[in-house]
């Protein structure tokens, strides 16, 4: 080892961040193991690297003993003080055995070991930032696919959309960005696994808090998200100012704010609605785009009655249950919703039922 590998050690530490200190410790262990690998000894061995020069000595590291039951691992007395005169018995000699040509032996296995070091270093410091931004918005460029997965470039690594994560229909290419919710971190061999999502409703609720001022200072809030990602979501939100419409903030003017997350979710419909405590009012709101008649609740079992007028019954319910689906999950109760005349039929009924049983 000369000084301009001390110098590349150097030239590593300031590019990738990486203490010398650890590739000298990783180096020292290679070169033990290629000294083991190369010449078959099992001695106790310690290797000496100097920091300055790059020089290097090998030692083994014997024991001071009367009688000597094995040469690789004792040395007697009397040859211990001929090296230094004040050994003494179970003191600990370090003898030179630097071979003539070890030197490139070990240097061609110190490489590799240490290499790998490196890397192993460089994916702890890519596990550290990412660990930390676990439920956040990042965006990436689309690499490639593989078995179904989209391998998405991240920079310093690259994140993993899985065919569960994915938006159906929705395609990705080589080279688009993309936005994702960083789903999980994970410490693997490999290094740091990042698991991506562009279907969880926390992508919609960080592109809200991208996007909207008054949900970044605070002023505005998001009471709950229920999505079917690609489709539709619904999003409650409120406000801490009776004087800002929590609405029309994050629909924003002309609806500039809504249009740039639905561009970014290629067309998924989003009803952002106002979460109010009353909760016949927000189970009245949740079913927007439909207009409720009358809202019945039963807070013990958290279910309600919702009555729309006839010709929206349709519209509340949605296409096959979705608008009331979405309801449901965003206000976490129970919804049961019927027309006018169906609520009004069932009245009847049962008032005749009891004029029948009273007479």
């Amino acid at each position: 080892m000369k000084a301009e590998f001390i110098e590349a050690l150097e030239e590593i530490e300031k590019e990738k961040g990486i203490s010398k200190e650890l590739i000298f410790e990783a180096l020292e262990a290679a070169l033990i193991s290629g000294y083991k690998k190369n010449f078959g000894s099992s001695q106790n061995v310690e290797v000496d690297v100097n920091k300055e020069t790059g020089d290097v000595k090998l030692y083994a590291k014997k024991n001071v003993v009367e009688i000597v039951e094995d040469e690789l691992l004792d040395i007697s007395i009397e040859e211990a003080k001929k090296l230094d005169a004040n050994y003494e018995l179970e003191d600990i000699v370090r003898v030179e055995i630097t071979p003539r040509n070890f030197g490139r032996i070990a240097a061609q296995t110190a490489k590799q070991v240490v290499m790998q070091k490196i890397k192993e270093a460089e994916r702890e410091i890519v596990f550290d930032e990412f660990i930390n931004r676990e439920n956040e918005i990042i965006t990436g460029i689309v690499q490639r696919a593989s078995k179904n997965n989209i391998l998405i470039d991240l920079g310093k690594t690259e994140g993993i959309l899985a065919p569960s994560e994915q938006i159906q229909g929705e395609e990705y290419n080589q080279g688009d960005r993309i936005k994702s919710y960083i789903l999980e971190v994970k410490k693997t061999t490999k290094g740091p696994q990042i698991l991506l999502s562009r279907t969880h409703p926390g992508l919609v609720k960080r592109l809200f808090e991208l996007e909207v001022p008054e949900i970044q200072e605070g002023i505005v809030d998001i009471y709950n998200i229920s999505r079917e990602a690609g489709s539709r979501t619904k999003i409650a939100v409120y406000s801490n100012d009776e004087n800002v419409d929590p609405v029309g903030a994050c629909v924003g003017f002309k609806g500039a704010r809504v249009k740039a997350i639905v561009d970014e979710l290629y067309g998924e419909k989003i009803d952002i609605i106002t979460w109010d405590k009353d909760i016949k009012e927000f189970i009245q709101n949740s079913l927007s785009p439909a207009k409720v008649v009358k809202v019945e609740v039963d807070e013990k079992e958290k279910s309600a009655l919702v009555v729309v007028p006839d010709y929206q019954l349709s519209l509340a319910i949605g296409k096959e249950g979705q608008n009331a689906r979405l309801a449901a999950k965003l206000t976490n109760w129970k919804i049961d919703i019927k027309s006018e005349s169906q609520y009004n039929s069932e009245i009847h009924s049962d008032e005749e039922l009891i004029d029948n049983i009273e007479n």
